[in-house]
C-alpha cells in the first residue's frame, strides 16, 4: 500500500542521507532513505513511496537508470532529481523525461518544499 506522504530519499552522499529526511519531517512527510538504487529497490518502501528524492549520479545505477526501471516495473512514483553536477541543460532534460522537478545542489528548504509539493500535486 503506497503511503502518499512517504518521501524516499536516494543518494550515495552520507550527509544528504542524514540531513534530508530530518528536513522532511520538519515538513511533515515520512522519510527514509537509501545509499543506492539498488538498496531502495530491493526495499520494503518501494511500493510505498508518495514521491522520490533522487541523486542523478550515483555509482552503480544512476538516478535516470533507476528511473527507467520504475517506469518498466510500472511503479509510477514521482522523481524529483537532485545534483550537484548539473549544468543549465540538465533540469530541462530531466523535466521532459518525466521529473516532477531537478534541483542542484544546494538548494533551499523552499525550493525543496517548493518541489516536493509539484511532486505530490498540491500547488
Amino acid at each position: 500500500m503506497r503511503i502518499p506522504s512517504l518521501v524516499s530519499v536516494v543518494d550515495d552522499d552520507e550527509s544528504v542521507r542524514e540531513s534530508l529526511p530530518d528536513l522532511l519531517r520538519e515538513f511533515g512527510y515520512a522519510a527514509q532513505a537509501f545509499s543506492s538504487a539498488e538498496e531502495f529497490l530491493a526495499s520494503e518502501y518501494l511500493g510505498q513511496t508518495g514521491c522520490l528524492i533522487l541523486d542523478i549520479a550515483m555509482p552503480g545505477m544512476s538516478g535516470p537508470e533507476l528511473q527507467k526501471e520504475l517506469a518498466r516495473l510500472r511503479h509510477k512514483i514521482p522523481i524529483v532529481f537532485i545534483t550537484a553536477h548539473g549544468d543549465e541543460s540538465t533540469r530541462p532534460r530531466m523535466l521532459k523525461q518525466g521529473a516532477a522537478e531537478c534541483l542542484s545542489k544546494p538548494f533551499s528548504d523552499s525550493a525543496l518544499l517548493e518541489a516536493l509539493n509539484t511532486a505530490f500535486g498540491t500547488h
